[in-house]
């Protein structure tokens, strides 16, 4: 016997708790998209939101170019923030530069690095955000003062970028050499980044109703993660070794001293080295007015010492131009811990800061006597006097004569920089080791009698410091102070660096990047399989998510009202809108009720 049909009331009732159950379902993650659109748009209310419909774009074309700006600025302010981050070998160089244009100390490096990663996090927040309502099926508004916010960010990057690179080209040889080292797990954090945005992705792929719509955002999606997929094929580190390949660690020598733990260029920061564990010492030699070799790198004395103080006239004064009298008068300690140029005063003993007061700017003759107690190396650069000088023409006999008779170290402990004369200089020390400022090719360097090199280390090469090596000439990197650019250079067979951070280097066990090509291979594989495996399942799901087909076989299509509706976050707007245009269509209807087809009762759940 066949139910009896189920009247008009009864079938409003019924939907009026379909209507219920699919409000209450829909609900879930209202509060989440109230949360995003109110952040990302401003939009706190349900009524000023709107969900983006199967066939629709996802935001009008205002805000769809300022989504594109969005992205565009994200990645313009990673590569900044990339390459300043990397930048912080040389951090101090830049500071100091601006002290000798400004006149006065500030951190400027460690304010920009801040800034930075704040304008990165604020741009990656609105990004997230932005991916987040996609995902979500909503349509976008940026608020005015975000949009405000973004073109700000993408004036700091464009202008820091085109800045420094003006001023600082040689830094972006710095960010090559950092690929040798992080590239393999960026490649990581690219693949996972495109594992996340296969989500909306897929997601606005299949509710796209026009071809070229679909075929533009999958090309691109496509397209970008095929190329991830490859890049390991084009990639060099020589991190990548076999086993039982790796030379021993260079050793070091110390940059001035140990300038993060005493004055540059004092007795103090030199002994400093020496106890650190360093192998060399390096420094930087003028010649007074009256002919005594002293330790000064700068041609000025206003950076290092208190001779505003001392001789206010003569701030500004080449540092040669004074006699040996008047720069025993002179405070050479006194500024470290007013500056604080490394950050590590605080640090330091009360009796190591009132130790480092009394440091007085020291003579050529003292420093070698202090290394030839210790055996160590030293290397130096020799800056010629100023015309008008009474040493001018003579200052490389001066130096000489000073190594030769004024000290007790052993001339080949030295490692002869100067250029000029150097045919002359062999003649009267054969014994020195004869070292070059640049590169060139191996006759030219035996020619000269080089046995070393000293470059910087952004002209780092394993291949040329192979071939140096393969004649006997060793090379030198300076300044090198970061732990991933030494394990860079202990990889690539450097065989000594200079270096600020001795204290920190000489604990080094092992480079901190060291894999096998077989446990690479296996990396940049696993990573590329998972991530297709799952992109390809995100895929399927919204599929059959958009096409209401069974998800496995044998079971029931799933339509809006099923449970797949759960899934959906429609605004609340938009569900009452379609229940009262439900109810309005019925009402329509009325005179037509016979018309009607009946349906059996069943239980409303």
């Amino acid at each position: 016997m066949r139910p009896a049909p189920v009247t008009l009331s009864k079938l409003k009732l019924g939907k009026l708790k379909v209507v219920r159950r699919q409000l209450l379902q829909r609900y879930e993650h209202q509060p989440f998209v109230s949360c995003l659109a109110g952040l990302y748009g401003c939009q706190w209310r349900r009524y000023q939101r709107a969900r983006a419909q199967p066939g629709e774009c996802c935001c009008s074309r205002l805000e769809c170019g300022s989504f594109g700006v969005l992205i565009v600025t994200f990645f313009l302010t990673l590569v900044f923030l990339y390459f300043w981050s990397e930048a912080q070998n040389d951090y101090d160089d830049f500071d100091w530069f601006n002290f000798g244009n400004l006149g006065f100390w500030f951190p400027w490096s460690v304010v920009l690095l801040v800034v930075a990663a704040a304008l990165f996090a604020y741009i990656a927040i609105l990004l997230l955000l932005a991916v987040c309502l996609l995902s979500e099926g909503q349509r976008l508004y940026l608020h005015w003062s975000h949009k405000i916010g973004i073109l700000v960010t993408l004036t700091f990057s464009i202008s820091a970028t085109a800045v420094l690179s003006d001023l600082w080209s040689r830094q972006w040889r710095t960010l090559l050499l950092s690929l040798q080292v992080t590239a393999p797990y960026l490649h990581v954090g690219g693949v996972s980044l495109m594992m996340l945005l296969s989500w909306p992705v897929a997601l606005h792929f299949f509710r796209m109703n026009k071809r070229v719509r679909q075929v533009a955002i999958l090309g691109l999606y496509l397209s970008v993660l095929f190329a991830l997929y490859l890049v390991p094929l084009g990639m060099y580190s020589p991190c990548i070794k076999e086993e039982g390949t790796l030379g021993p660690a260079p050793t070091l020598i110390g940059h001035r001293g140990a300038p993060m733990l005493a004055p540059e260029n004092t007795q103090l920061s030199f002994e400093r080295a020496v106890e650190a564990g360093g192998d060399g010492l390096e420094t930087d030699v003028t010649i007074s007015y009256d002919g005594v070799p002293f330790l000064m790198h700068d041609r000025t004395l206003r950076r290092t010492t208190n001779v505003r103080e001392v001789f206010p006239n003569r701030t500004d004064m080449m540092a040669a131009m004074f006699t040996w009298a008047e720069l025993e008068m002179l405070d050479a300690g006194s500024w470290f811990l007013h500056r604080d140029p490394f950050g590590t005063v605080s640090s330091l003993s009360p009796e190591e800061q009132s130790l480092m007061q009394n440091q007085t700017v020291p003579m050529l003759k003292e420093f070698l006597n202090l290394a030839a107690r210790h055996q160590s190396l030293v290397i130096f650069d020799l800056h010629r006097p100023p015309r008008g000088h009474p040493y001018r023409d003579t200052w490389i006999e001066r130096t000489l004569e000073v190594l030769q008779n004024e000290s007790s170290i052993n001339s080949s402990q030295v490692l002869w920089l100067p250029s000029e004369l150097r045919v002359l200089v062999q003649e009267l020390d054969p014994e020195l080791q004869q070292t070059s400022g640049r590169g060139g090719s191996i006759e030219e360097l035996q020619e000269d009698h080089i046995v070393r090199l000293n470059l910087h280390y952004s002209f780092m090469s394993q291949e040329q410091i192979s071939e140096y090596a393969s004649v006997n000439i060793s090379t030198n990197l300076y300044v090198i102070s970061q732990p991933w650019l030494y394990s860079l250079a202990w990889c690539s067979g450097v065989h000594s660096v200079t270096t600020n951070a001795m204290h920190i280097l000489k604990n080094l066990q092992r480079p901190l990047f060291l894999m096998t090509s077989e446990e690479y291979s296996l990396m940049w594989i696993l990573t590329d399989a998972v991530s297709a495996v799952l992109i390809t399942l995100v895929f399927a799901f919204h599929w059959w998510r958009e096409r209401g087909l069974p998800f496995w076989p044998g079971s029931r299509p799933v339509h809006e009202n099923g449970p797949y509706s759960k899934f959906r976050t429609a605004e609340l707007s938009d569900v009452w809108s379609v229940s009262s245009v439900s109810v309005r269509g019925e009402a329509h209807s009325l005179p037509n009720t016979h018309n009607l087809p009946t349906i059996p009762e069943e239980p409303l759940v």
